[in-house]
């Protein structure tokens, strides 16, 4: 029996507690951009305040990364965050529901959906988020990441990937260094 290839748009999933889930979806997007791929990045965390190795990367080659969140949950009240969150959601959801792409990441989405140290559901709801992954164009190729994946967005994905950490530098006092993690 011949296994029928997938023409159709695949949801990918990069979670885990290890350093490469960001890494990877970008990778992605560079393999995208050299087949000719319209790609769109979405980051749900990092904050537009600063910028970023990947950012100023994917700008040279005409691919748009916009930062929707307002940084880490401890650095903002909830309630700036749930605000980031709830003008970020409808927007990521847009490009991914328009067709326009070929190749949408939605970065760090994982982690703001695990959020559980504020109301989260009305604002960014998992119904929805499970709706557009089994309704997007057919066309469409969808990434997302961060660390605790919801098992309902584990189900309705094509690949899940959980990086774990064996070894980190940070666990040496190395803070975050530029160029590797920003």
């Amino acid at each position: 029996m011949t296994k029928q290839i997938n023409r159709n748009g695949l949801t990918l999933v990069y979670t885990g507690h290890g350093k490469g889930k960001t890494t990877s979806s970008l990778g992605l997007a560079l393999r995208g951009i050299g087949r000719g791929f319209r790609v769109k990045i979405y980051q749900f965390i990092k904050s537009p305040e600063r910028t970023y190795g990947e950012q100023i990367a994917l700008k040279k080659l005409g691919v748009e990364m916009v930062q929707l969140g307002i940084g880490f949950t401890w650095t903002k009240t909830p309630e700036e965050h749930r605000e980031a969150i709830k003008q970020g959601w409808p927007k990521a959801k847009e490009a991914v529901m328009s067709g326009e792409y070929d190749l949408v990441i939605l970065d760090e989405l994982n982690n703001a959906l695990a959020i559980n140290t504020f109301p989260i559901d009305d604002v960014l709801p998992l119904h929805e988020v499970i709706d557009v992954i089994k309704n997007k164009p057919a066309h469409v190729h969808l990434v997302i990441t961060g660390r605790d994946a919801k098992q309902e967005i584990k189900d309705v994905a094509d690949l899940v990937s959980v990086i774990e950490s064996e070894k980190h530098y940070y666990n040496e006092g190395i803070p975050a260094v530029k160029g590797i993690e920003f």
